[in-house]
């Protein structure tokens, strides 16, 4: 196969998966080329994401590596064999490539769930908060590139409303619901809009009030997606030189445990609607 410049972070992840199994297995690069019948810079580049890897190919190295776990080595399968080009394509070059990687991970879940504590999480605001919260952005964005990142926020939408809707949930502070990121008709629309979006079977919001009692929590936003396998789960957290994806197992759980709690502690999804719906009449 072609030699890639620049994988995906869904090509690297099943880089990764497979490099985990060969360390898992005991064995060098060399070893587990030679089993192969291939070079070692062969396993480096498929191991870095650089080179793909055909069905045939990649069960064969499971069974090289001792893995016996079917479910796994057919998600790893359907990752590896996947040629789909979504949407989020038409914005290659246009804009950073962790757009574009957020789009295809949403895309391939099989749940979503943040919790946010500053702003609106992207999956459910409105083309005007979009808009609001990238105009703040310093330094500013030229007019072409914020509408870019409005129009590829809306498309993200495409995972609640297309048939086969992922399961979302959302945790969200009273602040990120009272912080007017626009102007005051644009907030009662943002909540008047989450309040519609709540009523779908698949969706669920979920709120933390300022007078929580004993809520420590996280005060981070934080992003779970589900894989194929809880082994394939990944995590999300912002962080000062951006959003940086999380897949090592003992991280996950960590963010699975972080997530519970605050969970555990918000106001339940009929609760949650009644605080939002006295926030909008406020407005």
């Amino acid at each position: 196969m072609a030699k890639r410049t620049e994988p995906t972070a869904r090509q690297m992840r099943l880089a990764i998966e497979l490099r985990r199994l060969r360390d898992a297995a005991g064995l060098a690069s060399r070893e587990a080329a030679a089993l192969l019948g291939v070079t070692a810079p062969q396993i480096s580049q498929i191991e870095s994401g650089l080179a793909g890897v055909s069905e045939k190919r990649l069960r064969r190295m499971a069974a090289n590596y001792s893995c016996t776990d079917e479910e796994l080595i057919n998600a790893l399968v359907a990752m590896a064999t996947d040629r789909t080009r979504g949407w989020w394509e038409q914005y290659r070059e246009l804009l950073p490539t962790p757009f574009l990687d957020l789009a295809e991970l949403e895309h391939h879940s099989t749940y979503r769930r943040d919790v946010e504590f500053l702003f609106i999480p992207g999956l459910l605001q409105t083309e005007d908060y979009a808009r609001a919260a990238f105009s703040s952005r310093v330094p500013e964005l030229p007019e072409d590139e914020l509408e870019l990142r409005v129009r590829h926020r809306m498309q993200r939408k495409a995972v609640l409303e297309r048939p086969g809707p992922v399961p979302y949930e959302a945790i969200i502070h009273e602040a990120a619901l009272r912080i007017r990121v626009g102007d005051r008709t644009t907030s009662r629309a943002q909540l008047t809009r989450i309040l519609e979006l709540s009523e779908a079977e698949h969706i669920t919001v979920r709120v933390i009030p300022f007078d929580l009692d004993g809520f420590g929590g996280t005060w981070s936003p934080m992003m779970l997606a589900g894989g194929a396998v809880p082994r394939l789960d990944t995590a999300a957290r912002d962080a000062p030189h951006g959003t940086g994806f999380i897949d090592s197992e003992a991280q996950l759980a960590v963010m699975r445990t972080l997530f519970r709690r605050v969970e555990a502690a918000s106001l339940d999804p009929t609760r949650a609607r009644d605080f939002i719906h006295r926030l909008a009449k406020e407005l």
